[in-house]
């Protein structure tokens, strides 16, 4: 049965939790308490800022928290709107490329943004006049 008490984490077992020796003998300084007094210029936006919600993403213009935020052509988007502007393609940083504030991947890009002519992979389309 039991002997003293209940068992597990969290009861106190073992040494001490608490103690209330000033530590001065360890050459440690107590503080003195100070009352905790708001700043006058504090406002209700202090907790957005602080947790970084002040950042928006660039595609759903929402804010991005800590949690979700990937960051990509020097801006932070959320994980779901990290895609391809083009074919919607789920990206990640090794497959990123960005261009005026849009992010592609490196396919889309190549076939939109790079050297055009024959053999750039868009299928040698020629103008006729």
């Amino acid at each position: 049965g039991k002997k003293s008490g209940p068992k597990g984490y969290g009861y106190g077992q073992g040494a001490g939790a608490l103690s209330s020796d000033p530590g001065e003998h360890l050459g440690i300084q107590p503080q003195e308490s100070k009352p905790h007094r708001p700043a006058p210029d504090s406002n209700p936006n202090k907790f957005a800022q602080k947790f970084g919600a002040s950042e928006r993403c660039p595609r759903c213009s929402k804010a991005v928290y800590a949690a979700e935020k990937v960051m990509g052509g020097g801006q932070p988007w959320h994980k779901t709107c990290f895609r391809c502007a083009f074919c919607g393609k789920s990206l990640d940083s090794a497959t990123v490329t960005d261009k005026d504030g849009e992010i592609y991947c490196k396919v889309c890009y190549a076939k939109n943004f790079g050297p055009k002519g024959m053999g750039m992979g868009n299928l040698g389309v020629v103008e006729e006049k």
